[in-house]
């Protein structure tokens, strides 16, 4: 039984971080919590929530063509990546006003630690979108269909960092209600930001009868164009 127990030990020293979040999350918690190795988890899930994102960012766009493949499997993972550094600093801080221990790596953690699941739960999806980009020509329905698809992803992934952020914080209930409200207010901002960006950067998936381009101009905004498209699907008016 002890030699059955020290090689399991030993196989899961060699789990990469990604693995360790998904099958010992409790685990990854306490040592995230704990400082245990942080550079190796920081980089283990960045390198796996961008080739994540890089997947996902391809199989969109490849409903266009391939240069815009190409080019949503560059801007996808540039999207999270930079939605997070623009707001960590914000999440730090607040957390440390409302006197959260944390230091900056542990915060940065926990938030790839989000993000590499919202990658994975993305790729998971993966099948679905090619399913639909083979089988419908509706671009309306296919754009709407992965903004849907994303608010799951992200959801999950944010469910992800407010489950970190309890449990790393479990010994400390006297400002626990006061960091989950800031942290609620922290998600809002992350949301308008990445949607701002995700705007910026667009296109991801290429509009039918239109060439491919890098980026487009700034013109409109991201829940403007959403609502458009939902009128075109259901035949309101129809997007330009």
């Amino acid at each position: 039984m002890l030699a059955t127990d020290v090689s399991t030990t030993q196989r899961d020293v060699w789990l990469t971080p990604l693995e360790l979040l998904l099958r010992h999350r409790l685990r990854f918690f306490a040592e995230v919590r704990d400082g245990v190795d942080l550079p190796h988890k920081l980089a283990g899930l960045l390198v796996c929530a961008a080739l994540g994102f890089a997947i996902f960012g391809a199989v969109i766009g490849s409903e266009h063509s391939a240069l815009q493949a190409v080019a949503a499997a560059l801007k996808l993972p540039l999207l999270f990546i930079v939605t997070l550094l623009v707001c960590l600093p914000t999440l730090y801080f607040f957390n440390s006003i409302f006197g959260a221990s944390l230091d900056l790596s542990q915060n940065l953690a926990l938030l790839l630690a989000a993000i590499a699941m919202t990658a994975i739960v993305l790729l998971a999806f993966a099948p679905v979108v090619i399913f639909f980009e083979i089988t419908t020509g509706n671009y309306q329905f296919f754009k709407l269909l992965n903004v849907a698809i994303f608010v799951i992803a992200g959801g999950i992934g944010v469910r992800q960092l407010s489950e970190g952020m309890r449990l790393l914080q479990l010994s400390d209930r006297r400002s626990l209600k006061a960091r989950t409200r800031i942290l609620y207010l922290w998600i809002l901002l992350y949301a308008f930001v990445g949607s701002q960006l995700a705007w910026t950067l667009r296109p991801f998936f290429g509009a039918p009868g239109l060439p491919f381009e890098w980026f487009r101009g700034l013109g409109g905004n991201f829940y403007t164009n959403i609502f458009a498209s939902f009128g075109e699907l259901f035949g309101f008016f129809t997007v330009r």
